[in-house]
């Protein structure tokens, strides 16, 4: 008998634990591992709520570990709380000896984006290697005892049940449910916002929607130097139609100037690059490599054009953050309208496709007799960077999703708001960075050449506050979801507000948030004001200037 009562017991137990495993509870649940949710998980603890992160990736930090080490930080001033902590983090990385394997202290250049890389003043570092900035979110996880659980997918289809308003639950595709009382999506794409229902954007408004100046096509406004500055042919054989379009080209017609449509800005990866030779991994030629997919680059060439080191920008121990520049480069242009809306199968594909390509740009540049010899000589000393992304053969595990899903939610910010218009109700954070959009299409003239159109870069006088408003979803289609990175914005706004930095800062607020929320037993529409900012003041967050 006791046999079997031991038995019983012990299969109860296994029930139980079983059960544990896949239903699981806390106050927050974070969908999410970028920066902003795990700014919003530290905010959490810090308020005393249990939280849990439920994320996609394995790596934590998005683009801020992914290869964007060369900050976006516009006016470094209103970069405040755990954003602010996290750049100080890093300077306390970089002051250590142990820090500078491949390069002396002294001879690293301090450049940065817009200000000294390292400001000793302030002791903050804003540029960096990937590794560096993977470590830091891992020591937040650390420190804060975050339960962290990676890899793990959102049933996009049915894994959100709702009641009344609310969000009850999430489900994984690995069986998973996470309960909250509150919920955060701290996704580049959305993918939660987008499954409980709420109101959304895909692509550019037209510039009638909210009385903007720089939304929806932009064809012949070159605000960066990232367009055809010759008079190149679109066509195999120059002037000649009947013998087709180069590879990478659309036949599509580009709109009319001020319309919207329902492209996108678009997306690379930032490489991390290195020219010592006992740190480097020299570009492998790709199996799939066709030289002929970059004869535009070398009509560019041919040109004269001479800028292919604009943007190899340094970070520590020899190594750069390499972005796009030039009318053709790392920008993978219109590969990436249907992203935000896919499947994570489809995702994967384009993923992979943006990987093809760019990795072929890299031994085209290296290796082709088209590419100028100093270009080629130059090239010879970078390689991939041989001890970042170790366990994905040196290439950045993050691609940069510039844009995908942008809600539509209680207060939409826009380029009025950006540029010091009006006055911006309920600040959690501020801004400063340009009104900042990518390449979005490559077109043929009517006179046969080939172009660019939506690179737009367009600064504001001075720094500016982003609402509360824009983190919360309209009140009738969900009470206890905050969304701090595919904010309520239009695309000339989000331009500005899609910086690393701060999503950080909006991630941290938001969770400042649904923990006075929790308190209050309230919608996150309900929420006191004065009480979120008494918090955020506390927590060193810059609201106003």
């Amino acid at each position: 008998m006791r046999t079997i009562l031991a038995l019983f017991f012990s299969l109860f137990i296994l029930s139980c634990s079983s059960e544990s495993e896949t239903d699981l509870q806390a106050d927050i649940i974070i969908y999410g591992g970028t920066s902003a949710g795990i700014t919003a998980a530290v905010q959490a603890k810090k308020m005393g709520k249990t939280v849990i992160v439920v994320s996609p990736d394995i790596h934590l930090g998005g683009l801020s570990s992914g290869g964007l080490g060369f900050t976006d930080t516009g006016n470094k001033a209103v970069i405040g709380g755990l954003a602010r902590e996290f750049y100080h983090r890093l300077y306390l990385h970089y002051q250590q000896d142990s820090a500078w394997k491949w390069q002396k202290r002294e001879e690293y250049g301090n450049k940065g984006q817009g200000t000294p890389a390292i400001d000793g003043e302030n002791r903050t570092m804003w540029i960096f290697e990937p590794h560096a900035a993977e470590r830091v979110f891992e020591d937040f996880v650390r420190e804060n005892q975050l339960e962290i659980h990676r890899d793990e997918w959102l049933d996009r289809e049915s894994g959100v049940t709702m009641e009344n308003g609310k969000i009850v639950s999430i489900r994984t595709l690995s069986g998973k449910t996470y309960r909250g009382k509150v919920f955060i999506d701290a996704t580049y794409e959305g993918d939660l916002m987008a499954s409980v229902g709420v109101s959304y954007h895909v692509g550019r408004e037209a510039n009638s929607v909210y009385g903007e100046t720089w939304n929806g096509v932009q064809v012949g406004v070159y605000q960066h130097r990232h367009y055809f500055r010759d008079s190149i042919s679109a066509y195999k054989i120059p002037g000649d139609p009947s013998s087709g379009l180069l590879p990478e080209i659309s036949s599509e017609l580009p709109g009319k100037n001020g319309d919207g449509d329902s492209k996108l800005q678009a997306y690379n990866f930032r490489m991390a690059l290195s020219r010592n030779p006992d740190n480097r991994v020299p570009f492998a030629k790709p199996d799939n490599y066709d030289p002929a997919r970059y004869e535009l680059l070398a009509r560019v060439y041919a040109a004269g054009w001479k800028e292919t080191f604009e943007k190899y920008d340094p970070i520590p121990n020899l190594k750069t953050d390499t972005n796009n520049h030039g009318p053709f480069s790392t920008d993978y242009i219109g590969k990436n309208y249907d992203y935000p809306e896919a499947s994570y199968e489809r995702r994967k594909e384009i993923i992979k496709e943006h990987e093809d390509y760019q990795k072929g740009l890299m031994y085209f540049l290296s290796n082709d007799p088209n590419v100028p010899e100093d270009v080629r000589e130059e090239m010879a000393h970078y390689g991939l960077a041989k001890d970042e992304f170790t366990d994905n053969d040196n290439w950045p595990h993050q691609i940069y999703v510039r844009e995908a899903r942008r809600m539509i939610g209680s207060y939409v910010m826009t380029e009025h708001d950006v540029l010091g218009a009006k006055e911006v109700p309920q600040p959690v954070g501020m801004g400063s960075y340009s009104l900042d959009s990518h390449n979005t299409q490559r077109f043929v003239t009517l006179g046969g050449f080939v172009q660019n159109e939506g690179d737009i870069g367009v600064h504001p006088k001075q720094p500016y506050s982003i609402s509360y408003g824009t983190l919360v979803p309209k009140k009738e289609e969900c009470s206890n979801l905050l969304v701090p990175v595919c904010v309520s914005s239009s695309h000339t706004a989000f331009g500005s507000i899609r910086m690393e930095p701060v999503f950080m800062i909006l991630g941290q607020s938001a969770a400042a948030a649904a923990s006075l929320v929790i308190d209050g037993n309230q919608a996150v529409q309900d929420l006191d004001y004065e009480k979120l900012r008494e918090v955020l003041l506390e927590e060193k967050q810059v609201l106003e200037n």
